[in-house]
């Protein structure tokens, strides 16, 4: 690494991040609701953005006893080619996210196991990894489409999400994907220590069905 490329971090605007995300995240999209985005620059080059937000779940805190105020979600690491380490700008975020949000208490992310993902970023960062989860998506074409508003648009036509699959030639798959938190305080470490398992391999990825149809 050079020493002479000088990282900046700052509070990065919306159109900054939506332009991250959709150039250099596999999801190609940007999360809704409320978020908080840190950016990054390398002499004074913009690099991307790392973001939190409350995420999918909306009892995302239930499993710990927190509620909504006291937990987050990393929900992009955004970043295109860059000098200094992700896992750097990855405490810088979360130092920035602190100390903006005193009342957290727990951040959780997953790494996805469809993009060969098993949290590399997160083991190099202390996080404790707390199992795997199944989730359904949407495919069409073997491509992973965006699934937001879909359960609104259901509702709204009175059908299923499989039937509204099935007419829209959507795939719907489970997939698996390793969750991690990361205690913000020496309490939740303690909270959260039993659940601790070890980290997973990439060896894991290929000894286990990442994807499965469902029902």
């Amino acid at each position: 690494m050079s020493s002479n490329c000088v990282l900046k971090a700052d509070w990065a605007s919306f159109d900054a991040a939506k332009y991250a995300c959709l150039h250099w995240h596999y999801s190609k999209t940007i999360p809704i609701g409320k978020l908080v985005k840190v950016g990054f620059w390398e002499d004074e080059r913009f690099i991307g953005v790392i973001i939190f937000s409350r995420g999918t779940c909306k009892n995302i805190g239930a499993p710990f006893g927190l509620d909504q105020t006291e937990v987050c979600e990393l929900t992009r690491v955004a970043l295109t080619d860059h000098v200094h380490p992700t896992s750097k700008m990855l405490k810088i975020g979360m130092a920035m996210l602190k100390r903006l949000c005193p009342k957290l208490r727990l951040i959780v992310s997953y790494a996805d196991s469809f993009q060969k993902h098993v949290g590399t970023i997160y083991q190099a960062t202390n996080w404790v990894y707390v199992g795997p989860v199944v989730t359904p998506s949407y495919l069409k074409n073997g491509k992973r489409i965006a699934d937001r508003g879909i359960g609104t648009i259901c509702t709204e036509l009175g059908i299923s999400r499989k039937e509204y699959a099935e007419r829209h030639g959507i795939e719907i798959v489970k997939m698996r994907k390793f969750k991690y938190v990361m205690p913000l305080d020496k309490k939740m470490r303690t909270a959260v220590a039993g659940l601790a398992l070890p980290f997973p391999k990439k060896e894991l990825l290929s000894s286990v069905e990442t994807r499965a149809s469902s029902n």
